[in-house]
């Protein structure tokens, strides 16, 4: 999965990621990254590195819907299906991660 790494809007300073920061963990590889919005960053030394990734599959490989086995979590005006951690939500030809 292709992603691009920029470092995260704050630094550890201003917010400290843990079990009770009030942000959602998600494994992504050997770290967890923690969401904000519509977009990932994790722990890297002395900052956090924003992970922002395309989704695993196109919409021609797999369509999601109320019948195809993703769990759907509504996401303001639209829904994003779950997979293993993480969620995407169609948009016109591809789905974006969220």
């Amino acid at each position: 999965m292709p992603e691009t790494e920029t470092h995260a809007e704050h630094s550890v300073t201003d917010h400290q990621h843990g079990p009770d920061c009030g942000h959602e963990a998600v494994q992504h590889g050997d770290h967890l990254d923690y969401v904000h919005g519509t977009h990932h960053h994790a722990l890297h030394g002395d900052h956090y590195d924003e992970h922002e990734s395309v989704a695993e599959h196109s919409t021609a490989e797999h369509q999601h819907g109320p019948d195809c086995g993703h769990e759907a979590v509504q996401h303001g005006d639209h829904l994003d299906y779950v997979h293993a951690g993480h969620k995407h939500a169609a948009h016109g030809d591809h789905y974006d991660e969220h």
